[in-house]
């Protein structure tokens, strides 16, 4: 059995950079002239120059609240598709709302390596838990098991008993859906006596997988593996039968930036992922996904070489009211950006008595008295609230996306 979905898994690191950066400039040339949002989001700017990671850092990040903004402004998908909607072959609102397309091509939503990544494989029968109605998900897994020869059961949600009776006389080796709903799924087969000990793997997402419930899968039969994706971008992010992060999936750059800015961080630190996606039919290029994650070192011992995250760890959208007012991660980000000299910045927010209470904190060391002065009235300036600075070691901070956190207790 062949352990990988192609050649292009297990290429050189420095091979794939340079192709997916050779491909960039025209990428973007492209989806500047075929879709007039993209047009306006880079006016100004020379596609040809994009041909790193240093200058595509320059770029400015697309966030999902400027994405809605778009769809309302010119809809249904602001400007960034580069075909005509009754072109493309399923249109979804998603929660927002936010509206997706779905192209025709064969696995558009690059679902397949992650399926193949379970150890699906041609004349498999995978039962398929997303959901169908209005949202992709459903859709993004079909596409991908079909695109590797399986047949499908399209289950979606609800209706335990009859999916388990599907279960037991169709015999599905594979498994699609949230981690939580496959347990419910086994419990009611053990509920009602039928037999579904076909099934024996699982790709599992939009939910939780603590290693308890990843455990008490694997006893019962069906071993799961996690991916990251989302209804914009597709599939972003895959686990391996390695179990050590998540492979980045291929036609895709991935960055992980610190919150509310653009700034790409330091390998292992945590940060939101950033993706650009080579989709010519809906381009996203710097795609803001809200989600954190940090970068892997090195590559995983699967032999897939494509850099790895560790997989979905929080949201990046940290906006938090205080005193009444809203405080953003981009406030603390122009504090920052007007003191280099301060290190990483994080906000915290507690309760003072009856009162909310802020503290931003700096590694910048504890003997620059003249920096906690500034500091302080740069907070003030910044989010026109009074604040306090407390000045602290390098690198003591920690490392968990945070810019801005919310320790207030009403006990």
């Amino acid at each position: 059995m062949a352990d990988h979905f192609d050649s292009l898994e297990t290429r050189d690191p420095a091979d794939r950079e340079r192709a997916l950066f050779a491909a960039l400039p025209g990428f973007i040339a492209e989806a500047r002239r075929l879709a007039p949002g993209w047009a306006e989001l880079l006016d100004g700017i020379d596609p040809r120059g994009i041909s790193d990671r240093e200058n595509l850092a320059k770029l400015p990040v697309l966030r999902k609240g400027r994405l809605l903004e778009l769809q309302r402004e010119r809809p249904p998908f602001g400007g960034l598709v580069t075909k005509a909607p009754g072109a493309f072959a399923r249109l979804f609102m998603s929660p927002g709302p936010i509206f997706e397309p779905e192209g025709a091509a064969k696995d558009w939503w690059r679902a397949a390596r992650a399926l193949f990544a379970t150890g699906l494989r041609p004349g498999d029968i995978v039962h398929n838990s997303f959901a169908y109605h209005m949202t992709p998900a459903g859709h993004m897994f079909e596409s991908g098991a079909r695109a590797l020869g399986c047949a499908v059961i399209p289950a979606g949600v609800g209706n335990t008993e009859l999916q388990v009776d599907a279960m037991a006389q169709l015999k599905p080796k594979g498994y699609a859906g949230t981690p939580d709903f496959l347990k419910v799924l086994l419990d009611k087969a053990d509920e009602l006596g039928k037999d579904v000990s076909s099934l024996k793997m699982g790709l599992v997402s939009g939910a939780a997988l603590p290693p308890s419930l990843r455990e008490e899968l694997s006893g019962r039969g069906v071993d799961v593996l996690q991916a990251y994706g989302t209804a914009d971008l597709g599939m972003a992010a895959y686990e391996t039968p390695a179990r050590e992060g998540m492979t980045i999936a291929e036609e895709m750059i991935v960055e992980i930036v610190r919150p509310g800015t653009g700034e790409p961080v330091a390998e292992g630190e945590v940060g939101e992922i950033v993706v650009t996606s080579f989709n010519a039919d809906y381009p996203l290029i710097r795609f803001g996904t809200g989600d954190l994650s940090a970068i892997l070192p090195g590559v995983s011992p699967c032999g897939r070489t494509n850099m790895r995250i560790k997989g979905w760890m929080g949201r990046a959208d940290q906006r938090t009211k205080v005193k009444g007012m809203f405080i953003d991660p981009e406030q603390i980000a122009e504090i920052a950006r007007r003191h280099p000299e301060a290190g990483r910045l994080r906000l915290v927010v507690t309760r003072d008595g009856e009162q909310d209470a802020m503290t931003l904190k700096a590694e910048a060391g504890a003997d620059q008295s003249g920096l906690a002065v500034t500091l302080t009235e740069t907070l003030q300036s910044v989010t026109k609230m009074k604040g306090s600075v407390e000045l602290v070691e390098p690198d003591s901070l920690p490392n968990d996306g945070k810019v801005i956190a919310d320790d207030r207790s009403y006990n």
